[in-house]
């Protein structure tokens, strides 16, 4: 193996690493009514907060005509104002958030607050979402 041949087989690993998808499931449940349901959420270091589709939101009892609505921008630079529903708690693990959730798209994504919150990593190297293994017995946030 050249040394290139090398240099181009540890870039497609590394772009593999960069481009790959991590989903896990959670579980989410409205803490007015307990209804609750699992999903399979992107986990989305890009987004910002956790979002539902209208489904899920509708299987946890809320009606989202009858929400708060919070602007956001898409990936595509546009503006629009979305539901929001709360209080929602995340449970994933050993690890509970009660926050909102905005209601967009068509599958869930768990954003970089709840992640930020929950102290969870994305273990790049397997695809998995993970409890922080420098905190696996309970969440640490940063406050600086």
């Amino acid at each position: 193996m050249t040394q290139a041949n090398g240099k181009d087989q540890l870039f497609r690993w590394m772009l593999g690493v960069i481009v790959g998808l991590t989903y896990a499931s959670l579980r989410l449940t409205n803490l007015f009514n307990r209804q609750f349901v699992t999903v399979n959420a992107l986990v989305d270091t890009g987004a910002t907060f956790m979002c539902v589709t209208e489904e899920v939101a509708v299987q946890l009892g809320f009606d989202t005509t009858e929400v708060s609505q919070q602007m956001v921008t898409l990936a595509d630079g546009h503006q629009c104002k979305v539901p929001k529903i709360a209080p929602v708690e995340i449970a994933f693990e050993n690890r509970t958030y009660v926050t909102e959730a905005v209601v967009l798209g068509n599958e869930p994504l768990l954003g970089v607050i709840p992640l930020e919150a929950m102290d969870l990593v994305v273990d790049p190297r397997v695809q998995k979402l993970v409890v922080n293994p420098q905190h696996p017995n309970y969440p640490v946030a940063l406050a600086k």
